[in-house]
């Protein structure tokens, strides 16, 4: 798993890819200008990496809380 601390490198490209590959993501935590998702297998069960970000990707998120929202 990603360090949860750490930017990831392209988060909004590999948060879309996951999306439409099908997968599911649900984000952890969300605060100012910073929020950690977690990137879930399609069952949606097993949590298999973590994202984290800045302002791009708080934008695409909007106040959703998963792509099952």
């Amino acid at each position: 798993m990603s360090d949860p601390h750490s930017e990831t490198p392209n988060a909004t490209t590999i948060l879309r890819r996951w999306q439409d590959s099908g997968a599911i993501w649900r984000v952890i935590t969300r605060r100012p200008g910073h929020v950690t998702i977690g990137l879930y297998e399609c069952t949606g069960a097993q949590e298999v990496d973590r994202l984290t970000s800045t302002d791009p990707l708080l934008h695409l998120l909007g106040t959703r809380s998963s792509n099952e929202d």
